[in-house]
């Protein structure tokens, strides 16, 4: 950001690139990132994390056992550092069987360009041990019912492995509460009836960010792992700062090194808002952007610090369109944020809950867009589409006034904002 005059110049994120935004200072409320930590050196916290995990032996002694070992690593749509992990850990696994699943859930398989994001170096070594998750197509088998009433449907390569190693990232998450640990089993590689089983529950009040007591949704991912109890487990989980540099690390037992990565993750991802502002731009940052149904995660954070009645403005690129038909089909349908609600109580289908999240915002709120999506599938969606940043929020300031406060959320996919 750079200051000429009363203007201010501010560069907003968008896609691996940028925009610039040019804003009369007094219209300001405030540019939201992750908040600053202290990062040591990312190899020697991971070194540190693996030397001394939680709950159980050392890395080293859990895969110098033998067996079939399956990694379960996050998709391209996370910004969780696979390759880096992978970099300090190569000379342990050298020699044993080891292979990869990626926990997709319910999105698409990899691009070539997000293979090469996830595993860097480690792609042409591995990449015929690297299987991408199909919640519809591969062979999966049941494992159970959740208290909540969800059957439990889980690929059958998760059940084969004698040993399983989670590598994953903890931020919050707009209805799982936070992203990692349990995460990667359930929904990461369950099936798509489970899948949509469990996120019906996004629907409720207690699903939501930084939520896990009472959450339903969280309380199914639980209760997956509940029923492998026996098998041996090895859980890497990274916090990473506004940066994207490995700020902790934790290591261990499934649930006890997500717990410990929480405190790290709250103190990045919530930061403090001093008030609401009539007009929001929340940024879906690389990788993040990759299609509207990931993107509408800076929707959700970024109504954190939205007055009513104010505009809400998504910065996303969607490189690859909407990313979910289902979601699409719904918002297209209907010519209101109600009547979208309103279908959706006479019957759920996987893609809803972000369509309902939305379309609650459309209820006492403007959804604004700058986006890659052509102009009708923008309207289409409850989104106003426009050009650039600059022109959004130019129009944004005079609609809500020539005194409007305009707030930045430069990476609203995982940040929340908490208001004072």
């Amino acid at each position: 950001m750079s200051k000429a005059g009363d203007k201010m110049e501010i560069k907003v994120p968008y896609g691996q690139g940028e925009q610039t935004v040019n804003l009369d200072e007094k219209n300001l409320a405030g540019i939201i990132h992750p908040n600053k930590v202290d990062t040591k050196d990312e190899f020697e916290t991971l070194q540190h994390a693996l030397a001394n995990p939680i709950g159980t032996s050392s890395f080293k002694d859990f895969i110098s056992g033998g067996g079939k070992v399956l990694f379960i690593v996050n998709d391209g749509t996370r910004p969780t550092p696979t390759a880096k992990v992978l970099d300090i850990i190569e000379d342990d696994i050298a020699g044993a069987d080891v292979s990869f699943i990626i926990a997709t859930g319910c999105h698409r398989a990899p691009t070539e360009e997000e293979y090469r994001f996830m595993f860097g170096k480690h792609l042409d070594k591995y990449r015929d041990r690297i299987h991408s998750h199909d919640s519809k197509k591969d062979e999966l088998v049941h494992i159970g019912t959740s208290k909540n009433g969800t059957e439990m449907v889980v690929n059958k390569r998760g059940m084969d492995a004698d040993k399983l190693v989670i590598i994953g990232s903890v931020e919050p998450h707009y209805f799982a509460g936070y992203t990692g640990g349990r995460k990667a089993f359930l929904p990461g590689i369950a099936s798509y009836d489970t899948i949509e089983q469990n996120h019906k529950y996004a629907l409720l009040p207690q699903a939501k960010a930084l939520a896990l007591d009472g959450n339903p949704v969280h309380e199914d991912m639980i209760d997956a792992l509940k029923v492998i109890a026996d098998k041996p487990i090895f859980s890497i989980q990274t916090v990473l700062d506004r940066d994207r540099k490995i700020y902790a690390a934790t290591a261990g037992h499934i649930h006890d090194s997500f717990y410990a990565a929480i405190d790290k993750a709250t103190e990045v991802f919530c930061v403090r808002v001093e008030s609401k502002a009539e007009i929001v731009v929340s940024v879906a940052p690389y990788p993040m952007d990759v299609d509207l149904y990931q993107s509408q995660k800076a929707i959700d954070n970024g109504k954190l610090a939205l007055k009513e009645g104010g505009i809400l403005i998504l910065i996303s690129k969607c490189r690859t369109g909407i990313g979910h038909d289902t979601f699409y089909k719904l918002l297209s349908a209907c010519d209101t944020a109600k009547e979208v609600l309103d279908e959706i109580d006479r019957g759920y289908k996987l893609g809803y809950h972000k369509a309902a999240k939305m379309a609650d915002i459309g209820t006492w709120a403007q959804m604004w867009g700058v986006t890659e999506l052509p102009d009708d599938v923008m309207r289409n969606v409850l989104l106003t589409p426009f050009g650039s940043v600059q022109e959004a929020v130019d129009e944004a300031v005079e609609v809500k006034g020539g005194d409007a406060k305009v707030l930045f959320l430069m990476d609203g996919s995982i940040t929340v904002p908490m208001i004072r």
